[in-house]
């Protein structure tokens, strides 16, 4: 199975980390210094590794819940609870994709500074939502430009 090769890997890529336990990034740093881009790689890994755990449990449920069931209220409920699972399971996907993403601009030295300006995107942003990729001021531009392309399509 992909996932539980996938799950080895990042384990031993957590465990590589040279950053003490309670070590939290500081303004008082150099900004994307060595230790902060370490500290943000390992935070996406685990919480790579956490979505990784829990589609592979989805799967596991989806298996065993039969649909064959005779009662038709009882199957009524299933799809729906498959249905939600599969939503669940495409959200995570989606996920793991921008997790990807931000783990390959550390590697490009582009993590941590806005996709649309350039600028650093603060470190809050960041510890709240390490797969950001734009400040919150650009992020909000872009929603706002989206709404009216999609109102003047409408």
């Amino acid at each position: 199975m992909k996932s539980s090769k996938e799950l080895k890997e990042l384990d031993e890529a957590i465990a590589q980390s040279l950053l003490q336990p309670d070590y939290r990034p500081s303004k008082k740093e150099e900004f994307m210094s060595g230790k902060q881009l370490e500290y943000f790689r390992q935070k996406l890994l685990r919480w790579k590794k956490e979505l990784i755990i829990e589609s592979t449990g989805t799967i596991e449920y989806l298996k065993q819940d039969s649909l064959n069931s005779a009662d038709l209220n009882d199957r009524a409920s299933l799809e729906t609870e498959h249905s939600f699972e599969l939503r669940t399971r495409d959200r995570y996907r989606k996920l793991i994709a921008k997790i990807d993403e931000a783990l390959q601009n550390i590697e490009t030295g582009e993590y941590g500074y806005c996709e649309i300006t350039g600028n650093p995107i603060p470190l809050e942003r960041l510890e709240a939502r390490p797969i950001a990729n734009m400040t919150v001021q650009a992020q909000e531009e872009y929603e706002r430009s989206e709404k009216t392309r999609k109102d003047e399509r409408e």
